[in-house]
């Protein structure tokens, strides 16, 4: 019956039909030059399409390190003159969630434009339960001249080979994004992984990093951001950072994360003494309208975070700041979520809207040359 409506559909809106590529492709590896993949720090050293080294001084827990293979943040970019760009990707699970579209699971999105004027292209299309396919990102007229190519890698799940493909005389050159900016490195549970965005670009790290022009590490593990100590002690070895993002407390009752904010923060001040941090609270869940208990316990874990910051800050520590996750959504939170829990694309959209002046005037106020300061350590 699904096989029956699903061919009706497509029948009656060809828009909705999975087309097979058409045409001469040479499919090239993101890995080799001119690409450049963003979004795995240890990908140069590991060639692992992973947010986590495989082997880490610190033993990870379980649900963060099978977590780590999915390649949330990851994206990879390009110029070229190509008139159409397609994908091929072997993943590691087909998409399985049953509230967020498998084109945010396990689908790439493409955009075009130079940095900071990014515009979305298009998105991979994949049949229900696969776990490989090709799919056109998008194609039109040849471009008078080479433009950028960026293509973020899926939210849900891991990818264990991703090719590129171009038509063979395609021109392709590197791009130099970031520039001279840094990565913004964000930690912590399913919203910061991206569910449920409809497509990887539309998750608010990755909405962030354009805006703001930086390298993106996403480091949301989906039920399993709770501050462990082993956690901070691998994301500090993260070098480069302009602004490390702290979201974890939705996945903590109040006691975990009374226990586990301060010593996540010192652990990661210990070798990173100059990176700003921004502790950012929970957005409220719809049961709040309903629950009065939970929105109290909420406000009690904002205010274990609004104590510590300004604990550091009397401390000397003048780059810890904090941030109302209350008023990333807007009143009509409600509207904001696919299940009262994880926000829609309109939902991502508000949170990163709200963050972006936040975190500019951090940027701004607490800029630093982390090459400089590498080079002198």
């Amino acid at each position: 019956m699904a096989v029956e409506s699903q061919t009706l559909f497509q029948l009656l809106d060809t828009n909705l039909l999975i087309k097979p590529l058409q045409g001469e492709w040479k499919w090239h590896s993101p890995l080799s030059a001119p690409f450049k993949v963003l979004g795995f720090p240890w990908l140069e050293k590991e060639k692992v399409y992973r947010r986590l080294p495989l082997t880490a001084d610190h033993t990870l827990p379980e649900a963060v390190d099978k977590l780590a293979d999915c390649t949330a943040g990851g994206q990879i970019r390009f110029r070229t003159d190509a008139p159409r760009v397609a994908i091929r990707v072997k993943l590691r699970g087909p998409a399985s969630m049953n509230h967020m579209p498998a084109t945010g699971q396990i689908g790439f999105d493409a955009y075009v434009g130079e940095p900071g004027q990014e515009r979305y292209i298009g998105t991979s299309r994949m049949k229900p339960g696969e776990r490989q396919y090709e799919s056109m990102l998008f194609e039109g007229d040849k471009p008078d001249q080479l433009r950028t190519v960026s293509i973020n890698f899926p939210l849900y799940q891991g990818v264990t080979e991703v090719r590129v493909g171009l038509p063979p005389e395609a021109v392709i050159e590197a791009d130099e994004f970031p520039g001279s900016g840094g990565r913004l490195v964000f930690y912590g549970t399913s919203i910061t992984q991206g569910g449920c965005a409809s497509r990887p670009g539309l998750a608010y790290p990755q909405q962030i990093g354009r805006r703001l022009q930086r390298e993106v590490i996403n480091l949301g593990f989906s039920g399993s951001g709770k501050g462990e100590a082993e956690v901070a002690k691998v994301i500090r070895l993260i070098p480069n950072v302009d602004c490390f993002i702290v979201d974890y407390e939705a996945n903590c009752t109040t006691e975990l994360y009374g226990r586990t904010l301060e010593t996540f923060l010192s652990l990661y001040r210990e070798k990173q003494p100059l990176v700003p941090i921004l502790v950012v609270s929970k957005i409220p869940y719809v049961k709040e309208l309903v629950n009065g208990i939970a929105r109290q316990e909420r406000i009690a874990r904002k205010r274990i975070a609004i104590n510590l910051v300004r604990k550091l800050n009397q401390a000397g520590d003048d780059r810890v700041f904090f941030f109302d996750g209350n008023r990333l959504l807007g009143d009509r939170f409600d509207e904001c979520t696919v299940d009262g829990v994880h926000p829609n694309d309109l939902g991502f959209t508000r949170i990163a809207e709200s963050l972006i002046p936040v975190l500019s005037q951090i940027l701004e106020h607490c800029s630093y040359n982390w090459i400089e300061e590498r080079e002198r350590v």
